[in-house]
């Protein structure tokens, strides 16, 4: 699945520092399209590249890949992640499709809604539970 806070934050940062993609491209030793697919969100850059661009901009691997950046503004080049409409159905056989109850898509889509924190409670805690009986 495509990082799209990454890519908008490696775009955010480029511009904040008067750079070109050539510019950025000639620091990390790639071509142009390849970084240019990085801010697309086509690619992702690999664990040394990334490690590059956090040093190279001053800041933590965490806030580059998953953190909207301060002074940082939605804007009509930001990329955005397309939502997915789900459907119930009654029918459980629906080839590669997953069956959801109407309680579990509510669950779903409020799990979306919290915060990162939130988020790595409920899962942390939904697998130190995956060993128990289920109800």
């Amino acid at each position: 699945m495509p990082n799209v806070q990454l890519a908008n934050n490696l775009r955010y940062l480029r511009k904040k520092h008067n750079l070109t993609q050539d510019d950025v491209s000639r620091v990390l030793n790639i071509s142009r399209q390849a970084y240019s697919n990085y801010e697309t969100s086509n690619r992702t850059p690999d664990l040394d590249t990334l490690i590059c661009l956090s040093s190279y901009y001053h800041i933590s691997l965490d806030d580059l890949a998953f953190r909207s950046l301060p002074g940082m503004t939605a804007s009509s080049d930001t990329l955005r992640e397309t939502p997915v409409s789900y459907t119930l159905t009654s029918d459980k056989n629906t080839g590669n499709s997953i069956y959801l109850t109407e309680e579990e898509l509510n669950l779903i889509l409020r799990f979306r809604t919290l915060s990162r924190e939130n988020k790595q409670i409920i899962t942390g805690f939904l697998h130190s539970n995956s060993n128990s009986p289920a109800d």
